[in-house]
């Protein structure tokens, strides 16, 4: 299987809903409700477990790129993959967890909070990375100040952002994209008026 570059799928729209299903059996319709609503790039956080099988059924979804969350070990990757997911994304960076996800060619997002973890990225040969916790790690003042000497690096900051706040983030240009949880709330109608408006924000 052939896959896009993590920036392309960054680039997809202005913000990475960060998913976490409780019943697989919502995953289908929610997924539908955010393509609808213009939102293309999922990510499933595999905290509950129905994560695995909630990206089985998202991938079924016509022009949904379904990738998986909080992946903290490579069988977690193995298995995310198995279940179809396009991209892995992490809370942070460790070389074990790298090195299997790099070599694969599967595109990964790794958490970077500081300095060193974009320093240990780059010495990977990563230059695209999530700002998480972002609200907790010092906010958009401490990510300007971060990407200063970094300016190979691209962002997608995720934690505390939302919608009021996102085009503050949007605006800086290192930063590709957003995550944000606030779109998976209430009825699907709800949802598809939530990813409209957040496909709608400008970059």
């Amino acid at each position: 299987m052939t896959f896009p570059a993590i920036q392309t799928i960054m680039n997809a729209g202005p913000v990475i809903p960060v998913l976490v299903i409780e019943d697989a059996a919502t995953a289908r319709p929610l997924a539908e409700a955010l393509v609808r609503g213009g939102i293309r790039t999922l990510e499933v956080t595999l905290r509950t477990p129905a994560a695995l099988d909630a990206i089985r059924e998202m991938t079924k979804v016509e022009g949904a790129i379904v990738g998986a969350g909080t992946v903290v070990n490579p069988q977690q990757f193995a298995d995310a993959v198995d279940a179809g997911a396009e991209f892995i994304v992490s809370p942070g960076l460790t070389e074990k967890l790298a090195a299997p996800i790099i070599e694969s060619g599967v595109p990964f997002l790794p958490g970077i909070a500081n300095a060193g973890d974009i320093m240990r990225g780059l010495d990977l040969g990563l230059t695209h990375f999530k700002f998480f916790p972002a609200e907790a790690s010092g906010g958009l003042k401490a990510l300007k100040a971060l990407a200063a000497p970094f300016y190979q690096a691209r962002f997608c900051p995720t934690g505390g952002i939302t919608l009021a706040s996102a085009p503050e983030w949007l605006a800086f240009d290192p930063v590709l994209c957003v995550g944000g949880s606030w779109l998976a709330t209430g009825t699907m109608e709800e949802v598809e008026a939530k990813a409209r408006a957040a496909a709608e924000l400008k970059r």
